[in-house]
């Protein structure tokens, strides 16, 4: 139930994006600068940065939604799984592998990360334009779920709505809410 009255039927961050839609725009062109503009990083891998940073915030509502639009971009939501679980044993590159080992530095202090991290991001062929884009994902998920969580956000358990949720988000971006309409709760 959410802490504050926000409007029924609109999951995780789309209540409060329909609360404050002043908040929303800025939030959203972000999202949409990182996670789908041109950028040597797929928006493939960008969306696994951060569905691998909201499964380690635990946020259910993020990791569902990012992980589906990821999945829509790699044709096998097995992977988002798998980078989920172990992102180390995951069927990505060695590159992804050493900028989510950053990206889960940055969630927990962003102090953590060393320059021996980055110097092994760039060994691997990480580029300074996408190191500084997964320390800007993760922190970006960090706020993102803690703006779900900490308002108690509606978060419902139907796979369905976060595979259309990823398919608009992987096709379109983010400057358009995918949710436009409450849904009905569970």
């Amino acid at each position: 139930m959410p802490h504050i009255d926000l409007p029924e039927g609109m999951p995780g961050i789309s209540a409060g994006f329909n609360f404050r839609p002043e908040v929303a725009k800025p939030m959203r062109e972000l999202a949409h600068v990182l996670l789908h503009d041109a950028n040597s990083l797929t928006p493939g891998e960008r969306e696994l940065i951060a569905t691998y940073v909201s499964s380690q915030n635990d946020c259910h509502f993020c990791q569902s939604s990012h992980g589906a639009a990821a999945a829509c971009h790699l044709g096998d939501p097995s992977i988002v799984d798998k980078v989920k679980a172990d992102f180390l044993t995951a069927p990505v590159s060695d590159k992804l592998k050493a900028l989510m080992a950053i990206a889960g530095k940055v969630r927990q202090d962003g102090k953590l990360v060393t320059a021996a991290d980055v110097e092994a991001a760039r060994k691997l062929g990480a580029t300074d334009i996408e190191i500084h884009d997964t320390v800007l994902i993760a922190a970006a998920f960090c706020m993102y779920n803690r703006y779900v969580d900490g308002l108690g956000t509606w978060q419902p358990d139907n796979p369905e709505m976060y595979a259309q949720m990823g398919q608009h988000l992987a096709s379109e971006g983010y400057t358009a809410p995918s949710i436009r309409q409450p849904v009905p709760t569970d």
